[in-house]
């Protein structure tokens, strides 16, 4: 069983009924991490922590933190003062309602993490506020508090766990306007079917088989680097540029997607003449690849049926002068 270190220890405080738990992150993060270094021998870049009065480096044990007012002034705030500030959510997550879980915008999604019944007694109020949660089909809205500020969370199970999300501030959540593009765009109702045929072509994901692709070339990378082999090149760029025809885009693409499936592309009946006929020709290019195969063999090939429709000609034209002769006689 895989031990996690939990970061935090309280309750879920649920009406009367108080549950123990232990909070532990529900991610992990697998991204590759760099140091710097000096370019010119290779040597690590440390900083080190100095007092501008003093100008001496400070061990971690003398350091505290403090709130710079609008003047400069430091004003120092210990552990013990944000411990002891009257909130009752210092140690303990305070459920505050539940709603249905599409209430919650995405956009306020913030960390995840698991809860733990924290000891014995715990377990029968744990399942019981899961248990509820489930037959509910709701999200518990709570409080916490976590790192030196109050936050908001949501309360949903996972599998068999309780687990939170943390939530932006309502007012954390910044206006759309001015993001949008200028308004006087009109789509067609052609380019909307377009664009439904290609979301139907692309279908749904799995989401359990996505990887980071980047990760993976940069470990291949430093493998490469480490072992004084070639580091591996990168692919071409795709040819970029503005699409200056958007419904000629929306149909190669719903092309592409269908024969990248394994579907016919004909299926597509709605392309005009013009992206018909290219696609006669690279059918017809296809087929006439893939049956004279290389060029040395399209050239033997092609010497073969010269020869033949030469010898053929030569017994016509033979055919033809016997025959007056015949007549002649």
């Amino acid at each position: 069983m895989l031990i996690v270190r939990s970061i935090w220890n309280g309750a879920i405080s649920f009406g009367l009924v108080s549950i123990p738990i232990k909070l532990v992150n529900a991610t992990e993060s697998h991204s590759v991490s760099f140091r710097q270094i000096h370019l010119e021998d290779g040597g690590r870049i440390r900083y080190r922590k100095v007092c501008e009065l003093e100008d001496r480096e400070v061990e971690q044990g003398e350091i505290g933190k403090a709130y710079e007012d609008a003047d400069g002034t430091m004003i120092p705030v210990t552990d013990q003062d944000l411990a002891a500030l009257p909130i009752p959510t210092a140690k303990t997550i305070e459920i505050e309602g539940f709603v249905p879980a599409e209430r919650v915008d995405p956009l306020q999604m913030d960390a995840a993490y698991y809860l733990a019944a924290n000891g014995v007694p715990a377990a029968k109020p744990y399942t019981l506020l899961r248990e509820a949660l489930k037959r509910s089909g709701k999200v518990a809205i709570c409080k916490f508090a976590l790192r030196g500020r109050e936050r908001l969370g949501m309360l949903r199970v996972v599998d068999d766990v309780l687990a939170m999300h943390g939530l932006l501030w309502p007012d954390e959540i910044r206006a759309t306007e001015g993001v949008a593009p200028d308004a006087g765009v009109t789509v067609r109702d052609k380019e909307l079917d377009l664009a439904d045929a290609l979301m139907d072509t692309l279908g749904d994901v799995d989401l359990e088989a996505l990887h980071d692709d980047y990760r993976e070339a940069v470990e291949e990378l430093i493998s490469a680097k480490a072992s004084g082999e070639e580091p591996p090149s990168a692919p071409a760029a795709p040819a970029g540029g503005r699409v200056l025809d958007l419904m000629a885009a929306l149909e190669k693409s719903v092309r592409e997607a269908k024969e990248s499936r394994g579907e016919e592309a004909a299926d597509i009946t709605h392309l005009p003449k013009k992206s018909t006929t290219t696609t006669k020709k690279k059918t017809a290019a296809s087929a006439k690849k893939s049956t004279t195969g290389s060029p040395r063999t399209a050239k033997k090939t092609t010497a073969k049926k010269t020869t033949t429709a030469k010898s053929t000609a030569a017994k016509k034209t033979s055919a033809k002068k016997t025959t007056p002769r015949k007549r002649t006689a």
